[in-house]
């Protein structure tokens, strides 16, 4: 489609948030509408792309140093591209942003408290108890955004609030043509 310009919209947050959950029905949507739209997603790309990184901060760099490049060569492709990853460090999103065609800050926003009920991995638990180190909220950092291009308080809003919050940037800034 002509009309469409690459973009990466970027999902952080802290685990349970919602970047998945928000990620998945919106490349759908997308999807629907003739878009070029690829999804990278943190579960996901730890499986192939970055299988032999842990979860030190040089490990969690690298990490998104990987996705970043395959964002880059598909955003300038003029494919959208969706990526959900926690990226705790505000310096990486920022080098994210200097790498990347078109780079859109999604923040999603949920209380520690929140995600840790909604965890259904029991990963919260273990970390609260010590038993997981380096787990971001809770034993390392995670760096808020402090002027998100899109900001979903996924603890006030249903999911398609969220999704409608996304699109309607991406109408509004030319990166897809409005429906």
């Amino acid at each position: 489609m002509s009309d469409q310009k690459g973009f990466v919209l970027w999902f952080t947050g802290l685990s349970g948030a919602g970047k998945t959950s928000i990620a998945t029905p919106l490349s759908e949507q997308l999807k629907a509408r003739g878009l070029k739209i690829e999804r990278l997603d943190g579960d996901v790309v730890r499986q192939s792309l970055t299988r032999d990184l842990g979860f030190s901060k040089e490990d969690r760099d690298k990490n998104i140093e990987r996705v970043t490049f395959v964002a880059k060569l598909l955003s300038r492709n003029e494919v959208g591209v969706l990526a959900s990853f926690i990226s705790p460090y505000r310096e990486t999103r920022a080098m994210i942003k200097s790498e990347t065609t078109n780079f859109i800050e999604v923040f999603v926003h949920a209380p520690l408290e929140v995600c840790a009920e909604r965890d259904v991995k029991g990963m919260y638990a273990k970390a609260f108890a010590g038993e997981i180190e380096n787990f971001t909220g809770v034993s390392d950092p995670y760096e808020e955004p402090l002027n998100p291009d899109v900001l979903l308080n996924t603890h006030e809003e249903t999911i398609e609030e969220s999704i409608a919050k996304c699109v309607a940037y991406l109408e509004e800034n030319g990166y897809i043509p409005a429906s």
